[in-house]
């Protein structure tokens, strides 16, 4: 069973980085990088700031940092424990993928997928209530772990298990943040 999964992985991923094209790639490769995304994070800090005011802005802050570092930390773990090699190293996929960048890190998995999904959950559980189009927060996580596929740098079940992952850490993060800044207000 799980060596059929595995298999439709890799199917998965050759078809949805075999999307790309040189043409775009330059693209991709600056949507990977989290810098290039500041202006949206600023945006987002001014719409928190605005509505939580400052000391709950800076206790946000606080949580998304802490969250961040479990995110890291859980990821890293698993990658070091399953040694799962990165589409761009594996020797079954890598001569068929376009392989845009390539490193020698473990694949699964992937940090920034849970990264980006866990501060994206976390944030709009606060925002939704706000604003009616917070929702709209979730395009950043599918883009930029998009990006990671596109690049040949992670197979899609490393995203989906991030995905997964910062989902739940994101959802536990709100619930420390509403137990222990919003009810203390």
């Amino acid at each position: 069973m799980l060596e059929k999964i595995l298999e439709l992985d890799k199917q998965l991923l050759i078809f949805l980085n075999g999307l790309g094209s040189p043409t775009f790639d330059g693209m991709w490769l600056i949507i990977t990088k989290q810098a290039y995304w500041a202006p949206l994070f600023l945006i987002v800090f001014y719409l928190m700031q605005k509505k939580l005011g400052w000391k709950n802005f800076g206790y946000y802050i606080l949580f998304t940092a802490l969250l961040i570092l479990l995110c890291d930390q859980t990821a890293n773990l698993f990658k070091n424990s399953f040694e799962r090699l990165r589409p761009c190293n594996d020797e079954t996929v890598n001569h068929i993928i376009r392989v845009v960048k390539s490193s020698s890190s473990f694949s699964f998995f992937s940090g920034h997928a849970t990264n980006s999904m866990a501060t994206t959950v976390f944030t709009f559980m606060i925002l939704k209530k706000f604003y009616k189009h917070a929702y709209l927060l979730f395009l950043f996580p599918l883009i930029f772990a998009y990006s990671r596929i596109y690049l040949g740098l992670h197979f899609p079940s490393d995203i989906v298990t991030g995905y997964a992952f910062g989902a739940i850490f994101g959802l536990i993060c709100y619930k420390f943040y509403l137990k222990f800044v919003i009810r203390n207000s």
